[in-house]
């Protein structure tokens, strides 16, 4: 039987639910390298956690292994279809981890959980699979030209990629900016708002697992 929302007990999941406010960075959490900051709940001010502030060493170290990662081919130079079934199963991932998913919202940014977890997840879900679903089907071009001429548009991807997320629909937005720019073959350096990044955090490790 599957458990809808309300059937579910979220204050016991919330007291159980393990927050880790390090920054994830080359396929692992890590220690933060310079400042940190207490993270409050909007819900009724509890401390969530310490979060990585993300300052200049922070970000340097991201940018440098977001580009090694893209110079040396190991995302970018994948097949289409191999970047298909990674999105895919990326989005397995986070119907997998439902639950947590609309809790940490909750938690983090004062949602309601059933609403996390009856639009937000799964929209995140959704939007993973169509933007896996068209990485094979969306083609080069030939530009209207003169007999004499031939111009081809091919499309390829540009490098490493900064996308900055607000507070509001942490998870759904992180999720609009990460999946074209990885479907085309990009790395990507998020940075998730102050105010909600517990959700986003957890997304990058839903991403290797």
């Amino acid at each position: 039987m599957t458990l809808k929302p309300q059937d579910l007990d979220w204050a016991a999941r919330a007291a159980a639910l393990p927050l880790d406010g390090r920054w994830f960075c080359d396929g692992e959490r890590r220690e933060p390298l310079a400042a940190t900051f207490d993270k409050h709940s909007p819900l009724d001010g509890r401390l969530l956690g310490a979060v990585t502030r993300g300052g200049q060493a922070e970000v340097d170290a991201a940018v440098a292994s977001c580009r090694t990662a893209f110079d040396d081919g190991r995302w970018a130079a994948q097949s289409p279809s191999q970047r298909k079934r990674v999105l895919l199963r990326w989005a397995e991932q986070l119907l997998a981890h439902r639950d947590e998913l609309a809790l940490l919202e909750c938690l983090d940014m004062g949602k309601p959980v059933r609403n996390a977890w009856q639009v937000d997840v799964p929209g995140a879900a959704r939007s993973l699979q169509w933007t896996a679903e068209a990485i094979d089907k969306v083609y080069g071009e030939i530009a209207p030209t003169a007999a004499n001429a031939l111009a081809l548009v091919q499309r390829e991807p540009v490098g490493v990629v900064a996308a900055i997320v607000p507070w509001n629909y942490p998870l759904l937005m992180a999720v609009w900016k990460l999946a074209p720019a990885l479907a085309c073959g990009n790395s990507v350096v998020l940075k998730p708002s102050e105010k909600s990044p517990f959700s986003a955090l957890r997304l990058a490790e839903l991403a290797i697992a």
